[in-house]
């Protein structure tokens, strides 16, 4: 799905060779520091590479029209944007993205109980916690249904109990709908548990991939 080759970006990523596959769940891990942000910052064009070519589905990158690319490929940040209103608009924000239809609220109550976030739909968003407004940020990605979901410690605001039902949730969205998650974690046990691929990236050692059995 994803190929990297020869890519450099500053002094902070440079991969010979790399590929990322399609349908399955992918951790990159790594000290702090190391680019893991910076390399899920690539696969959806929020950056460039300076050097090298990084391919999704055998089109360049720099070829894919940067809003067509990132209706597929949605990027959920460490601290995600939430916007003023409530819980249901922030909700629908991201089907009006992705020029989706808006869906009933029986479907965005459900999505708030897949990420157990006990929260009405006229909640005011903004009054929302922070571990709170990362799980409303991540139901709204999780509504786009996207090709590719990229999450950036999609749990650092939680407590353990909390971030291991979400990381299950979202892996289970994953294989059941048949989709492709790529997520930056803290947790080497979280990336072992749950992955089929891991990726480590270090700014002194080449990018190490292995394949987890299960």
């Amino acid at each position: 799905m994803y190929r990297f080759k020869d890519v450099r970006y500053k002094d902070i990523i440079n991969i010979d060779k790399l590929t990322i596959q399609e349908h399955l769940v992918t951790s990159i891990v790594g000290q702090s520091g190391s680019g893991k942000t910076t390399f899920i910052r690539l696969l959806n064009k929020l950056i460039s590479p300076d050097e090298g070519e990084i391919t999704y589905k055998d089109k360049p990158l720099m070829e894919w029209d940067s809003v067509e690319l990132r209706r597929k490929v949605v990027m959920l940040p460490q601290q995600p944007a939430i916007y003023s209103g409530t819980v249901k608009d922030n909700l629908l924000t991201g089907l009006l993205y992705s020029e989706r239809d808006p869906v009933p609220d029986e479907v965005l109550l459900e999505m708030l109980k897949s990420v157990k976030l006990r929260k009405d739909l006229q909640d005011d968003a903004e009054l929302l916690s922070g571990g709170e407004k990362q799980r409303l940020a991540l139901g709204r990605v999780l509504l786009m249904n996207p090709e590719v979901l990229l999450l950036d410690e999609p749990s650092s605001a939680l407590d353990d109990k909390t971030e291991l039902m979400i990381i299950e949730e979202v892996v289970d969205y994953t294989r059941r709908n048949n989709r492709t998650l790529v997520m930056v974690t803290h947790s080497n046990r979280i990336a072992e548990d749950f992955s089929d691929q891991i990726i480590r990236i270090s700014p002194d050692e080449p990018v190490q991939v292995r394949e987890v059995s299960r």
